[in-house]
C-alpha cells in the first residue's frame, strides 16, 4: 500500500515547480500583440525599462490587460528587434525595417549596448554609399533607320537602351530619304576617373545629342 504522505509531498513538490516555474514567464501586450518571454531575458541590461518592470518590488507603474500581460504602448513591429536582442545578444533587423525605428525603440527601454549596437549600423549604412557608389555612363549613338533593330539587338557588356531621338533625314539616296536617330545607352560604372575618362561621349556624339534635344 502507497504511503499518502509521500504522495501528498510529491503533488505539493510539482505545485511548487509550476508556480516558480510560472514566476519566470513574463507576458508583455505591446501596442497589441502579445510577446512571452522570461525574466532572465528581460533582465540582460539592469538600467533598461523592462528590467524594472519584471521586478516583483518594481518602482514602475504599469497597467495590465485582461491576461494579466504587461500593457506597453509601443510599435510591436520594431519591439521584436528589441527582445531578440535581450535573446541572444545579436542585432538583426529585417530588411523592411528601419535601423531609426529600432533605435528609438532602444532609446525608449533604455537599452545601452543595443543603443550603441544600432548606431553603429547607422553610420556603416550612411558610409558605406560613398565607398560603393555608381554612375550611369552615357553613350549616344547615331544610325540610320534600317540600323535599329540590330544595333539594340547586339548591345551587350552592360549597356542598356534608354531614349530614342529622332534627328530627320540627313543624307538623299537617289528618290529614298533615310531618317536618323540618336540612340541614348547607359552603362553603370563605378565612380572613378579613369572609367569616367574612358567612356565620355565624343564631342561629336554631345552635339548630335544637343541637336536631337531640339528638334
Amino acid at each position: 500500500m502507497a504511503d499518502v504522505s509521500d504522495t501528498n509531498s510529491h503533488e505539493e513538490n510539482e505545485v511548487s515547480s509550476t508556480v516558480r516555474s510560472s514566476k519566470q514567464w513574463v507576458r508583455l501586450n505591446v501596442g497589441g500583440t502579445y510577446f512571452l518571454t522570461t525574466k532572465t531575458t528581460l533582465s540582460r541590461d539592469p538600467n533598461s525599462f523592462l528590467f524594472r518592470l519584471c521586478q516583483e518590488d518594481s518602482d514602475l507603474i504599469s497597467d495590465r490587460d485582461d491576461t494579466g500581460a504587461y500593457l506597453i504602448d509601443r510599435d510591436p513591429t520594431y519591439f521584436s528587434p528589441v527582445l531578440n536582442y535581450l535573446r541572444h545578444g545579436k542585432l538583426v533587423i529585417n530588411k523592411d525595417l528601419a535601423e531609426e525605428g529600432v533605435l528609438e525603440e532602444a532609446e525608449f527601454y533604455n537599452i545601452t549596448e543595443l543603443i550603441q549596437m544600432v548606431k553603429e549600423r547607422i553610420c556603416h549604412r550612411d558610409t558605406r554609399p560613398l565607398r560603393d557608389s555608381k554612375k550611369h555612363v552615357y553613350r549616344v549613338l547615331q544610325c540610320h533607320e534600317d540600323e535599329l533593330t540590330q544595333m539594340v539587338s547586339t548591345m551587350s557588356d552592360g549597356w542598356k537602351f534608354e531614349q530614342l531621338i529622332n534627328i530627320g533625314s540627313q543624307y538623299n539616296y537617289g528618290n529614298d530619304d533615310h531618317a536618323e536617330f540618336l540612340c541614348v545607352v547607359s552603362r553603370e560604372y563605378g565612380a572613378t576617373p579613369i572609367e569616367m575618362k574612358e567612356t565620355e561621349p565624343t564631342d561629336r556624339a554631345k552635339v548630335l545629342q544637343q541637336k536631337g534635344s531640339r528638334m
